[in-house]
């Protein structure tokens, strides 16, 4: 009895010690179970609505300058150059002096080629007087007529003598003419290559001496060449009429140089080239370009800029508000009740920064343009108003905005 008693108490014991760790273990369940929270809230989102402006397109090649005239100065005759009369790098005017070859032996000539021009003209004096002889003596049957006509013939020789005494004067007074080396054209000058000095080789013979160079400046002009693309565009456009007018009638062109941003360089296209180079598949064209203050130069590198089409409305984008899935392009749009819309959008080029989006927004909608990495299609977002800033054009001569495409020209 009193064994029974004491295993019923270990029992009792040992069912209240389980009955405690299983307490226990729930307890510590219930304090690991997490508690409700509250949904976080929707994702804050810049809009906007697209800007709406007046823009003509155009493209853009690369080009370099080059001058309209350039003369290589060598002499026309031959001698010992005695002087040179202008500082290297300078303006030069057309008519200025530039060299002086020693004239004295061309001077010597002139006066040898003088006095045979005397001796000429003494000769056919002698010659006329025995014709007018000879005929008084044939009046009289005083001479033959054979006579007579050998003094005809001796006039007739002292005649072209003369002639050709004249033109020897003529020639040597060209030659005393060409030992003063002067400019051909207006511009600038380089360096002299020749020193004072030196024995120079005239004529035109390619052993002739090089002297200097001379290019003109103003006006300057741009070559560039045109994809096969582009030309085809260009010429549909200008038979349709469309092309905008430059001056003379002729299309406008703005050039900007390295280290311009913008295109203030304002000419106009009067040359395109009469074939395309099969190999490259480009046609050459030439931009004049008006340079009063002399900042052109030949040889210097050239962004050059040509409208084409006429001016139209456009809606633009800011770029980062235009995302991409695989080949396809689109926008997200916030509607009334701040739900995100996926917009299919059809892209145009880009103007001043910008993208002009041609189809799949309208002006009245409110497009993402920060904070897209953050938004879902369906979704909710927190969305904040902003206005798009309005950008400088890039083409200051006109009021027109004006869209990019650009090619890769030499």
């Amino acid at each position: 009895m009193g064994f029974e008693l004491t295993q019923r108490k270990s029992l009792l014991h040992w069912i209240s010690r389980y009955a405690l760790s299983g307490l226990m273990l729930l307890m510590i369940a219930c304090a690991q179970q997490p508690q409700a929270t509250a949904p976080p809230p929707p994702p804050k989102v810049t809009v906007s609505q697209p800007s709406s402006r007046d823009v003509v397109e155009w493209e853009e090649y690369t080009g370099r300058l080059e001058a309209a005239e350039s003369v290589e100065i060598s002499a026309r005759v031959n001698g010992y150059l005695q002087s040179i009369h202008f500082k290297d790098g300078a303006i030069v005017k057309k008519g200025d002096l530039l060299f002086v070859i020693d004239p004295r032996p061309y001077q010597a000539e002139l006066e040898r080629a003088k006095a045979e021009v005397a001796l000429a003209t003494a000769r056919l004096e002698r010659t006329d007087k025995d014709f007018a002889r000879a005929q008084k003596l044939l009046q009289v049957h005083a001479a033959s007529q054979e006579e007579v006509d050998t003094r005809v013939a001796d006039q007739r020789q002292a005649q072209e003598s003369v002639q050709a005494a004249r033109a020897m004067v003529n020639a040597a007074q060209l030659n005393i003419e060409f030992t003063q080396v002067r400019a051909p054209i207006n511009g600038r000058i380089s360096r002299y290559f020749v020193s004072i000095g030196n024995l120079i080789s005239g004529g035109t013979t390619v052993q002739s001496t090089l002297l200097t160079t001379i290019v003109s400046l103003d006006p300057i002009y741009c070559y560039f060449e045109a994809d096969e693309r582009s030309y085809l565009k260009a010429m549909r456009l200008l038979h349709g009429g469309e092309r905008t007018n430059g001056r003379e009638g002729r299309p406008p062109a703005y050039v900007g140089l390295a280290d311009e941003e913008a295109f203030p360089h304002q000419g106009y296209i009067d040359f395109m080239d009469n074939r395309l180079d099969a190999k490259t598949g480009t046609i050459t064209g030439r931009v004049v370009l008006p340079n009063p203050d002399l900042l052109l130069a030949p040889g210097l590198f050239a962004r050059v800029r040509i409208p084409v089409g006429s001016k139209y409305r456009a809606l633009l984008l800011p770029p980062e508000a235009v995302g991409s899935d695989l080949s396809q392009q689109f926008a997200f749009v916030v509607d009334d009740q701040n739900l995100v819309q996926y917009r299919k959008v059809t892209l145009g080029p880009i103007i001043d920064g910008w993208r002009v989006v041609r189809d799949g927004v309208q002006p009245e909608d409110w497009v993402i343009v920060k904070g897209v990495q953050r938004a879902k299609t369906g979704a909710k977002v927190d969305p904040i108003k902003q206005a798009i800033p309005d950008a400088q054009p890039a083409l200051p001569p006109t009021p027109e905005r004006t869209a990019q495409k650009p090619h890769g020209g030499r």
